[in-house]
């Protein structure tokens, strides 16, 4: 089965205050946690786009839908310049995310596809792009609730790659 076009998009948040630094400028295996998010985009997908605010990344991004609206506003407009039907989302901060993963999620997608723990990282086709533009406009930042109202599909991942750094000391002990 050949598989769909997919455009990538990388959410690489900011100032990551919990963290105490930028999570993307974080480094594993002298990988920052941006350039290897960037990099397992070009390799799953045929697109990438890098929404969020953050100076010192060696790729383009593009600005969030409303300044500070979270995961949602990077959703919406990542999926209004997307080139392909469907794009596979994920967080600068799951590190052990594999292309595997990225194409389980993306062939499952209706609506939307999340892992079991959701809501990131998410495939979403693009043509539910008006309804998050709706949620957005009502305020609802959150995504759980902004896809409450798709059809979503839990793909079973393995919870490894489900990993998420939170703090500084979350990055020892991963191997990859």
């Amino acid at each position: 089965m050949a598989r769909r076009p997919l455009t990538g998009v990388l959410l690489v948040g900011g100032a990551s205050t919990r963290f105490g630094s930028p999570k993307a400028l974080a480094r594993l295996d002298g990988e920052t946690l941006a350039d290897r998010a960037w990099r397992l985009l070009a390799e799953a997908c045929d697109e990438q786009v890098a929404v969020g605010r953050l100076d010192g990344l060696p790729f383009p991004t593009i600005d969030d839908a409303r300044g500070e609206s979270g995961p949602l506003g990077g959703i919406v407009s990542a999926l209004s310049v997307a080139r392909h039907d469907v794009a596979v989302v994920i967080p600068v901060d799951m590190p052990l995310l594999t292309v595997d993963a990225l194409h389980a999620l993306a062939d499952a997608c209706a609506d939307v596809a999340v892992g079991p723990l959701g809501p990131l990282p998410a495939a979403v086709s693009t043509h539910v792009h008006p309804t998050l533009v709706e949620a957005l406009a009502r305020g609802e930042l959150r995504l759980r609730s902004a896809f409450a109202k798709l059809r979503v599909v839990r793909v079973d991942l393995d919870d490894r790659v489900l990993i998420n750094v939170n703090e500084p000391s979350d990055l020892e002990g991963l191997t990859t």
